[in-house]
């Protein structure tokens, strides 16, 4: 199992949808995070997620 630290949110009602996500997971890439978008349909958001090490 590992454990998920969320590193930002975003509405999903962003007139540019999963955009502002997507551009801050990759330049959070570029620095060398493990950043992903996922989906939080409870909140209605995106979120930015870092994939730590297994606990």
């Amino acid at each position: 199992m590992s454990e998920r630290e969320i590193l930002d949110s975003f509405p999903a009602g962003h007139p540019r949808g999963s955009w502002p996500a997507e551009e801050r997971a990759a330049a959070l890439r570029e620095q060398g995070e493990s950043a992903t978008v996922v989906m939080d349909l409870d909140t209605d958001s995106f979120l930015i997620v870092f994939e730590g090490a297994a606990v």
